[in-house]
Order: structure tokens, then sequence, then C-alpha cells
């Protein structure tokens, strides 16, 4: 079997727009830019992952993608989430990718053991694995097996609808309820416990 992980990733000066209250366009930037280098060098240090692709429109994220060994693929214009990871995974379909994982680019808690968990529950296709955002509403992991085995449907309210996906194609689906996937980067408020909780690690 060949996985692939699919990393998407917004321009690192415009992403994160919703935190401009507490941050400078500077800090934005150097936020995404860690938070990216994060999850690459997370995915990379999984042995089960053969490939790591990075979606952009952004060259400068596709860059830091190459120098970390990850495939790339440059987006033209400003394509929808669900329309870039769409030609994502056609490519890594191309390339026989029996599964695919996709993790978004802004998760500062990941670890390698969770993707390593996520990975010890397969192995029974057709399966979905998901891992909601802490308020069970957006997707911040989803393992699909076989891949193309549902269409993405990301956005407010995606982990609900990629349930329904999954029901209605009759996969074996698991639910992954872990802080560490749970906490995105989106609001102030996650700012404020991600600072909370690495306190609290001191």
């Amino acid at each position: 079997m060949t996985l692939w992980a699919i990393v998407p990733v917004k321009p690192l000066r415009r992403g994160k727009s919703r935190l401009s209250s507490v941050l400078s366009q500077d800090e934005r930037t150097a936020l995404n830019q860690s938070l990216l280098i994060n999850s690459l060098k997370t995915l990379s240090s999984v042995d089960a992952i053969d490939t790591i692709l990075v979606v952009s429109r952004d060259p400068a994220a596709l860059t830091i993608a190459r120098d970390y060994g990850a495939r790339t693929v440059l987006e033209n214009g400003s394509p929808e989430l669900n329309t870039a990871l769409r030609r994502a995974a056609l490519v890594a379909k191309t390339y026989m990718a029996n599964e695919i994982m996709v993790i978004p680019a802004d998760l500062p808690l990941l670890k390698k053991a969770d993707i390593e968990f996520i990975l010890s529950l397969a192995g029974k296709p057709p399966e979905i694995i998901i891992a909601p955002d802490r308020r069970r509403d957006g997707t911040n992991a989803l393992y699909i097996n076989p891949a193309g085995l549902i269409q993405f449907s990301y956005g407010p309210g995606s982990f609900n609808r990629h349930l329904e996906l999954a029901e209605k194609v009759h996969a074996r689906v698991e639910i992954i309820d872990n802080p560490s996937l749970g906490l995105d980067l989106d609001i102030p408020e996650d700012l404020e416990l991600l600072k909370t909780l690495n306190e609290t690690r001191k």
C-alpha cells in the first residue's frame, strides 16, 4: 500500500487573517511558516508515509516544502480548498497512491504519535478516519482508504458532512477526539488556549 499525506497551505503572508487583531502581518507570516515546518517535520518522521504533497498558490510555501523533501503542486489563481485538494489527490492517485491523509498546516500541537495513532486504526477499507477540531465543526485530520472513496467537503460544518459522505459509501468510520489534533489556530481564542497549554507544560 502507498500512503500520501496532503498538506494544503494558504499564502504565508495572507493566512490567519482572523488573527490580525492580535498579530501583525509579519508575526502571522512567521507563525504560518513555523506551523508549516512543524507539520512537514512531523509527517517526515512517520515511516508509513511514503510521500508528502504540499498544495499551495504561494511559491514561498512550496520552497519550504521542497526543502523538507515534499512534492509540491502550485495552484493558479485563488482555488477553493476542496478544488485544490481534489487536484492534489489526482496527482497522488496518478502515482498509484492507495491511501490519502489530509493534514492542514495549522496544527501547533501535532506530533508523530498522533499520526501513528491514526494509522494504527487503519487497515479495513473502505474506511474513513477523521479527527474533528475542538469545536467538532471542522475537520483537522482526514484519512481515506482507498483514495477517492469520498469527495472533500471542507469548510464550516465539514466534520458532519464528511461523516455523511462516508455513510453514503458504507465506509467504516473511526472518529478521533484528540487535543493535539483538535487545536488549530483560527481565532485569538485559539492562540490564548495554545499559550495556556504551553505554560502548563513548563
